[in-house]
């Protein structure tokens, strides 16, 4: 029977609960300031008043132009235009890697254009090396998560683009470097001009902020196509009435990232790493434990299945993943855990615990006293040896 007397909440890889500040933000715009900014009159100036501030704050962030960001539907949506829109009308290679997220991968099989997928090692990272030696007179984009979404782990995204900078110097086609940023705006360093990015791109509903709403920082120069049509709103880039409440709210959230505490997240992530692997037999922890973000658990429990260990921790109120909230309704194992080199047994028994700017002691603790009999009770009942 379902505990119904305490909710902990694990899954910011997920999504985040949206901060009070964000939504007092946004309230306005879901009321009397309902104006289409595309409209000259009084209401419509004050939405684009809106929209420009938050423009103002995402570029202020980035170390960016303003002319540089562009509001888009999702992270998604972002990644998209970033790809398609970069290499529109072109023919040539691509590069990414095996444990990007499904709206890379897939994208880049939508291109239709040649591509090479560089594979990770044993920690899930990916080496600078390995990429360049993909590098071919035809390559026009290069695409690798700043970190992933699954195991946390921190790709070596300045060092690539350093390496990509040195190649186009003797290149008269140049190769453009996108990095999907979404988990790794919290917690690293986004400066656009330090990271010596072409596109990078995030979302506002893994920062606090609301769903429905992504950003793209496009450099300027970079030639960049719409894939939509029928507007010039975005600079034509992203045709379609702009949501303003949402644009507001991710600007806010942008703000507000200052008050996210890394290292407190750390420790309660440390907290949780240490007890399995000292209290649950044949636990193994997915992921670089150095190169990793301060708020991503990733273990697997031989034995196990993952999604059973998520429903019988759901009953006792706490919400954890067995990976990409995107792939949750395929009982396919983990694209990352695979290319990292687990087997299917390994990555069907594992549990992704991500932690929040609201993950409070008290909920790791709740965690940990009922984790071990609750992986204990699923390896009596798992047909998984």
């Amino acid at each position: 029977m379902k505990n119904n007397n305490k909710k902990v909440y694990l899954d910011y890889g997920a999504t985040t609960p949206i901060d009070k500040d964000v939504v007092e933000k946004m309230i306005p715009f879901l009321g009397e300031n309902f104006g289409n900014p595309s409209s000259l009159h009084s209401f419509g100036q004050d939405a684009v008043v809106a929209v420009d501030e938050a423009r103002k704050k995402v570029a202020d962030f980035l170390g960016s132009m303003e002319s540089e960001v562009f509001f888009t539907g999702s992270a998604t949506e972002a990644n998209n235009i970033a790809i398609l829109g970069s290499i529109k009308q072109k023919e040539g290679h691509i590069i990414t890697t095996a444990i990007e997220h499904k709206a890379v991968l897939e994208t880049v099989k939508q291109s239709g254009m040649e591509n090479s997928i560089i594979y990770p090692d044993k920690n899930g990272i990916v080496s600078v090396d390995n990429i360049m030696k993909e590098v071919r007179e035809d390559t026009v984009l290069i695409s690798v998560m700043y970190a992933n979404n699954e195991v946390g782990t921190v790709q070596p995204i300045k060092e690539i683009s350093e390496a990509v900078k040195e190649v186009n110097k003797n290149r008269k086609n140049k190769i453009v470097f996108h990095t999907d940023a979404v988990q790794a705006v919290n917690y690293l360093p986004c400066g656009v001009n330090e990271l010596n990015v072409d596109f990078l791109t995030f979302s506002g509903h893994k920062i606090c902020g609301p769903k429905g709403v992504g950003v793209l920082y496009a450099k300027e120069g970079v030639n960049l196509s719409p894939l939509i049509f029928g507007g010039d709103q975005e600079k034509g880039v992203r045709p379609g009435t702009e949501n303003v409440f949402a644009i507001v709210g991710i600007g806010e959230a942008v703000e507000l990232i200052s008050k996210n505490n890394p290292e407190k997240t750390r420790k309660l992530r440390d907290k949780i790493i240490n007890f399995a692997l000292e209290n649950i037999p044949k636990s193994i922890i997915n992921g670089d434990l150095e190169k990793r973000l301060p708020n991503n658990v990733n273990i697997s429990f031989k034995g196990t299945e993952g999604e059973s260990l998520m429903i019988a921790l759901d009953r006792e109120g706490i919400a954890v993943s067995t990976g990409s909230a995107c792939a949750s309704k395929s009982l396919q194992p983990s694209h990352v855990l695979l290319a990292m080199g687990l087997s299917h047994e390994q990555a069907h028994g594992s549990l992704r615990m991500t932690l929040g700017r609201f993950t409070t002691e008290e909920d790791v603790d709740y965690l940990l006293e009922k984790l071990p009999t609750v992986v204990e009770k699923i390896r009596k009942i798992s047909p998984v040896r």
